[in-house]
């Protein structure tokens, strides 16, 4: 049954979705059979797999909106043992079209859940906010692995995502771990980086 790991921080430029990829692709690597699932509707993930997003005919929006099927929208990419749910812009509208749905935050676990027995490790690249689709996330995932890029504002809206997934681990995912806290873009040279990473472990 495969573990699914949340990688998340609604800053943008952190290294979220390198993270996420290289991290799929070491498990795949390693002969791990390994799902990425693209929640960013930028759709890094899946043009860094190697996918066209002009040939992208289905992606997670029409699993969260129009209910296909989340094995309907596999695409295997290039790597052995790596498949992707792809992304799309549409899923930026998903949030909106979701707003009156009942448990709308727990769409994409019930999407996953049916795919756990197929795969070893499912990596979730999550949506640079803290919106619906991040909660959806965090709510499918076993644990969460945070990326923070070692720059001076790196712990600026750190305490929000914190407190996030210590509402979603309250109310909707008691199971939820943090995985731990990614320095990203760290040069042990600079006195710079190393403050900040003393910081987050203070």
């Amino acid at each position: 049954m495969a573990r699914i790991i949340g990688v998340a921080n609604q800053k943008g430029g952190v290294g979220k979705t390198t993270t996420a990829i290289n991290l799929a692709a070491s498990f795949a690597v390693l002969e791990f059979k390994t799902l990425l699932v693209d929640a960013d509707p930028q759709a890094n993930s899946t043009t860094g797999v190697g996918f066209d997003l002009h040939n992208v005919t289905h992606s997670l929006y029409d699993c969260m909106v129009n209910d296909s099927l989340g094995r309907d929208v596999i695409l295997k990419t290039e790597i052995p043992n790596l498949n992707l749910i792809p992304s799309h812009i549409d899923l930026v509208g998903a949030e909106i079209e979701m707003i009156n749905y009942p448990n709308r935050e727990t769409v994409l676990k019930n999407i996953l859940e049916p795919l756990r027995n197929d795969y070893d490790f499912i990596v979730i690249d999550c949506s640079p906010s803290l919106g619906l689709i991040t909660v959806n996330a965090l709510t499918a995932a076993d644990s969460v692995i945070v990326p923070v890029q070692c720059e001076f504002f790196a712990l600026e809206g750190l305490g929000k995502l914190l407190n996030t997934i210590k509402i979603v681990q309250s109310r909707l995912n008691m199971e939820l771990e943090i995985e731990g806290i990614l320095m990203t873009m760290y040069d042990g040279r600079l006195r710079l980086c190393n403050q900040v990473v003393s910081e987050v472990r203070r």
